[in-house]
């Protein structure tokens, strides 16, 4: 693969949407106290996520764990990110990795990718010497079950396992095809690895009119190393 293909191993976790998108009224504040005093685990939750959108991470911390710990996914997806952040608790690499198996095995894609980042990363950056329960192998098993819900994310990270023959057999033509379920979904990575494939004629016939296209959509996103191949390739 060529060098912009190559991908520089940062950790991106992915987050799922929140609750809610305006603030709570304080009646539904109300609401939410009392019923979660009484064991509601949507309650508890929905008052995790507002302290945890006012930055009181200890707090959301006590109400994902009550949620968490009733079966709610979304809340032991959130406790899982919490522990691995170590926002409002002691960064704890296990106990992230135990909360986000318990979210995924309710089919969570969200806590379905991060596994595959832990796996695929974790190898690397979390622990010296390197951590044998991590390997390529089981980042591949988790992006594939995210990328099988439509999750762009875990679909870009697939073709890059596929691209670089990373926990899988290399194969140009499955990297493709989980590049373009994922630029199709307006993900400006996996528009970029599309566009470096058509450019270089790697898997796929050369095809620079292709590769413009998608160069530009990754570029129109803010998508810099998009950017930096129009202004090397195209530039006049």
């Amino acid at each position: 693969m060529k060098s912009a293909i190559i991908a520089i191993l940062v950790f991106l976790l992915f987050l799922p949407g929140k609750a809610f998108c305006e603030a709570p009224t304080q009646q539904q504040i109300t609401e939410w106290r009392r019923d979660a005093a009484q064991g509601n685990a949507q309650a508890q939750f929905n008052l995790a996520d507002m302290y945890f959108d006012s930055k009181d991470y200890h707090e959301a911390v006590k109400w994902y764990q009550l949620a968490a710990e009733q079966g709610n996914a979304l809340a032991q997806f959130w406790l899982g990110y919490m522990y691995h952040t170590g926002n409002g608790v002691t960064k704890d690499y296990a106990e992230a990795l135990k909360w986000y198996r318990l979210s995924a095995a309710q089919g969570k894609a969200a806590a379905q990718y991060n596994i595959g980042q832990m796996n695929e990363i974790g190898l690397y950056n979390y622990y010296s010497p390197p951590n044998p329960r991590f390997s390529d192998v089981e980042a591949v098993k988790w992006y594939r079950l995210a990328a099988d819900q439509g999750y762009a994310e875990a679909q870009n990270h697939l073709g890059l396992m596929y691209d670089n023959g990373k926990g899988v057999a290399q194969d140009s033509a499955e990297a493709l095809k989980w590049y373009r379920l994922a630029a199709d979904q307006g993900y400006a990575e996996a528009q970029n690895n599309l566009a470096q494939h058509y450019f270089f004629g790697e898997g796929i016939t050369q095809d620079y009119a292709e590769a413009l296209k998608w160069f530009r959509l990754a570029a129109a996103q803010g998508y810099a190393e998009a950017q930096e191949s129009l202004d090397r390739y195209w530039k006049k």
